[in-house]
């Protein structure tokens, strides 16, 4: 989703700081509010993290009672996505270094390619039409080629293209996200988005230009 999409669905209820601040004077209702609302970004997170479905589920629900418990530090400077986000990823990790298990991270095939800045033919095709044969093959080899060239980045840089393109946090909410100045961010998304460009030119597929007028 992107950010504009995000910042529309909060339109549609009670802003997060006034939700919060129901919880804190301990209206239950109202933090189970901000769970529903949350709920999936942070399940698809956690699941991204530790590729386990289980574990992804445990993960979210300890990460949103630590939310409830620790209420009274968050300050509002940032969205309480972005404050959450810091608290799933933790879960995640904690999770991570008690499972040495080295999951790899598989990106959907157009959100791989909207993250690469590459063409996903047939990606836009009617509701209920399945690409035609050679599309999937396309669509394999980019799916292919992209995992391995993902999991080659560096932790920073693969972390923070997640953000962006499969979050849709802009670049301050990721820099509050990740405790890094927005330059940082930046030059991380530049270095992953090179990364991978060359990757899919070493492989032969051609990927587009990179946009040039992203806003943050």
């Amino acid at each position: 989703m992107s950010s504009g999409a995000v910042t529309a669905a909060r339109a549609t209820g009670p802003a997060d700081v006034e939700i919060v601040e129901r919880a804190r004077e301990g209206d239950h209702e109202a933090f189970r509010v901000l769970v529903e609302r949350y709920q999936s970004r942070a399940y698809r997170l956690a699941l991204r993290v530790l590729r386990d479905e289980e574990q992804a589920r445990d993960a979210v629900q300890d990460a949103f009672l630590k939310a409830y418990g620790s209420l009274d530090r968050f300050q509002g400077r940032s969205g309480f996505y972005t404050w959450l986000y810091r608290i799933v990823m933790n879960q995640c990790l904690d999770r991570k270094r008690r499972d040495k298990s080295d999951r790899e991270l598989e990106w959907d095939d157009v959100t791989a390619a909207r993250a690469a800045r590459t063409p996903a033919a047939g990606s836009f095709e009617g509701e209920g039409a399945g690409p035609a044969p050679d599309v999937a093959a396309e669509r394999g080899e980019l799916r292919q080629v992209l995992e391995k060239a993902i999991a080659e980045l560096p932790d920073d840089a693969r972390r923070t293209i997640e953000l962006r393109e499969i979050d849709g946090l802009s670049y301050r909410e990721i820099a509050e996200a990740l405790g890094v100045p927005k330059g940082t961010v930046m030059s991380r998304l530049h270095y992953a988005r090179r990364r991978l460009q060359e990757s899919l030119r070493s492989a032969g597929i051609d990927p587009l230009a990179e946009g040039a007028g992203e806003t943050a």
